[in-house]
């Protein structure tokens, strides 16, 4: 495919990340000076126990903190037309660069975003250093093409950076390797000197980004277009990495394991004991796209942050800056319900361990140990539309049927409510519940079972007296 008509969503594509919602499956301070850095290799079975300890210790904090901010911001904001404008308008680079000059971000923006993210229960940040169009944010001796010398005349991610660590927001650095600018970012690939020269300049940038901020806790790399992990040296430029930030994690899209799988705009587990997040949009763009009104709700937010929790993995959510700065009303109305409800049902997200199982038409589920965590997301309210379900259950009900596992008590997450039940071999029904969802937009039922919950839906199926016939034979 040409360059010019390939998205970044095509590009993933090529790579099979791309795809519709998937279920999941069962499964401050400054560093002291460099260290020697661990050793890189392919997350795998093969790997010396050494390193898998390594990878453990750095990421024991990413796994607690399950929910991050993710900050798309460049000069492709000013047009307001995705992040893939410059590519997909071909817009020459003569005029393109003329939008640097009208890149003003308001003060303090950077401040407003890294609070906004911790009202929403986030607990680290990734933003924009450079995107595809080659714009850097940061202060850089290597180019002049960058928002201190061009723009506005401010380092924005040292400004991110202050922002994030008084919040007490981890902090991470998004670098696309893809660079349209630069003129030797597309003949690389067939020139060999051109080569030398933008792989120099790419792992002197990130050198740069490594060294000059204090301690990084993530680098989230994108787009290895147009050469391949030994063309761009990407072993090499991440030991570089580790021995100037001994403690960061690394993402995978250089093209060799990294700390941790990528998928994008979908929810899909990695291989078990692989350590995966998943990165999605609150409509259907990164950058601001000022008609881009498919806006996710609260409610499919929560829904997507469960199931990431439930699977093992973290929710990275976007936001896509106007020209100013300033976060679109929708984006920031959306994480403030979020936010409202996490400060209520936190712990079932930063505290979930995978959970094994089915799921339910209306709720799905996360775990802590022998706790059970239902997230009723669809309310199985008695309502004058359904008066006929009072004949079987003249009190609102919420039924699990297939739980592997006898319970012990269950309560309301959020109000501590005793919640009532019964329980035979095949279901586990909560009773006495109010008509009217007690929580939104998801309400959690706090579950303590005898043993690990898991939920078999088939076994239903298997086991259940059927009419003139007794139970089926497994």
């Amino acid at each position: 495919m040409k360059v010019k008509s390939m998205s970044r969503r095509d590009y993933l594509k090529l790579l099979g990340t791309s795809g519709a919602l998937a279920a999941v499956g069962a499964n401050a301070a400054c560093t002291s000076g460099p260290k020697e850095a661990p050793k890189q290799a392919a997350e795998g079975p093969g790997e010396p126990a050494s390193v898998v300890a390594d990878r453990e210790r750095r990421m024991k904090w990413w796994h607690a903190a399950k929910f991050g901010l993710f900050i798309n911001y460049g000069l492709y904001s000013i047009i307001g037309q995705h992040e893939w404008a410059m590519e997909e308008e071909g817009i020459p680079v003569s005029q393109y660069e003329l939008l640097a000059k009208h890149f003003l971000p308001k003060p303090g923006v950077t401040m407003e975003w890294i609070k906004l993210g911790k009202a929403a229960g986030m607990k680290y940040a990734v933003m924009d250093t450079k995107h595809h169009e080659g714009f850097c944010l940061f202060d850089s001796k290597l180019t002049d093409y960058c928002a201190p010398r061009q723009a506005c005349g401010r380092d924005l991610v040292r400004e991110y950076v202050e922002a994030a660590r008084a919040e007490g927001l981890r902090v991470g650095f998004y670098y696309s390797l893809m660079d349209w600018h630069h003129p030797d970012g597309a003949r690389c690939a067939t020139d060999e000197a051109a080569r030398k020269r933008f792989v120099a300049y790419t792992h002197g940038l990130v050198r740069e980004l490594m060294t000059n901020y204090g301690k990084i806790d993530i680098l989230w790399y994108d787009v290895d277009w147009p050469l391949t992990p030994e063309q761009w040296e990407s072993k090499k430029m991440n030991d570089m990495v580790f021995k100037l930030q001994p403690d960061i994690i690394v993402n995978n899209r250089t093209g060799v394991g990294g700390d941790f799988s990528t998928p994008e705009q979908h929810i899909q587990a990695a291989e078990k004991g692989r350590a995966w997040e998943t990165c999605m949009t609150m409509n259907d763009s990164w950058g601001y796209q000022w008609a881009d009104d498919d806006w996710k709700s609260p409610k499919t937010i929560v829904r997507n942050l469960i199931m990431c929790a439930r699977g093992g993995g973290n929710y990275l959510l976007n936001i896509g800056p106007k020209p100013d700065g300033s976060v679109p009303e929708e984006e920031a109305r959306t994480l403030e319900a979020v936010g409202k409800w996490m400060s209520r049902n936190g712990p079932t997200i930063y505290e979930a361990e995978p959970f094994e199982g089915g799921g339910a038409p209306f709720a799905n589920f996360t775990r802590k140990g022998n706790t059970l965590y239902v997230h009723v997301h669809f309310w199985p309210a008695n309502t004058p539309a359904a008066n006929w379900l009072a004949f079987f259950r003249p009190t609102t009900v919420v039924a699990i049927g297939g739980l592997q596992t006898k319970v012990k008590s269950a309560r309301l997450f959020a109000s501590g409510k005793k919640v009532d039940f019964r329980q035979d071999d095949i279901s586990v029904q909560f009773t006495g519940l109010p008509n009217k969802a007690p929580d939104d937009p998801v309400t959690v039922i706090e579950v303590e079972c005898e043993s690990e919950p898991t939920v078999n839906g088939l076994y239903v199926r298997e086991h259940r007296k059927r009419y003139k016939v007794g139970t089926i034979e497994s």
